[in-house]
């Protein structure tokens, strides 16, 4: 293939759209993150651009991704900006079995547990004010109840999903366009207008 800017030169001779995806959480991000609870990298939009070296003129969208009860694996008790809640709590929350909840969420590489938090506000917040977004991707909403799994349109999605959707919304000050309902590529509600 050679070097990543030719074919990036390519691409944009060429008219052809260009999907970069970040890695991690802007909570994570060496610059802006908890020291030294961090990565070794900026994970911000403006440190993912910088890396595969894009221009950020080039930018037209930027869709942030937030899941409905963050996760970390390793790092201190206490990370989490909202408290720190067990499989347990999801399952009775959600009306997920806790056998499903346990064996999906494990690390991909070391098959370690992940650890969950409540949703974090002021860390959504802050995020939107680091990165940007056009657009936020609310990720794992049969966490909020396994109802969710039945929606394929988004009015279908429970009440109170719908109210946290709004909060999203406002606190973020941007449109919540894609929502997952299930763990499965299929299962996505697509809002997007472009």
């Amino acid at each position: 293939m050679g070097e990543a800017q030719r074919v990036l030169d390519l691409a944009y001779c060429r008219g052809q759209r260009v999907l970069l995806e970040g890695t991690q959480g802007t909570s994570l991000s060496l610059h802006h993150g908890p020291y030294p609870h961090v990565t070794s990298r900026d994970t911000t939009v403006a440190g993912c651009l910088a890396d595969a070296g894009i221009a950020p003129g080039r930018v037209r969208r930027i869709v942030a991704v937030f899941r409905t009860y963050p996760i970390r694996v390793g790092g201190p008790s206490g990370e989490f900006g909202g408290a720190e809640i067990t499989y347990e709590e999801i399952a009775c929350r959600s009306g997920i079995p806790l056998e499903e909840l346990k064996a999906r969420e494990v690390t991909t590489t070391t098959g370690r547990p992940r650890r969950f938090g409540e949703f974090d506000w002021a860390q959504l917040h802050r995020s939107c004010v680091l990165n940007g977004p056009t657009d936020i991707a609310l990720t794992f909403v049969d966490y909020l109840s396994v109802r969710n799994r039945h929606a394929y349109r988004f009015e279908q999605l429970t009440e109170e999903t719908l109210r946290f959707i709004e909060e999203v919304e406002r606190v973020s000050g941007q449109p919540v366009t894609l929502m997952s309902t299930k763990f499965d590529w299929r299962n996505v509600i697509d809002r997007r207008s472009w």
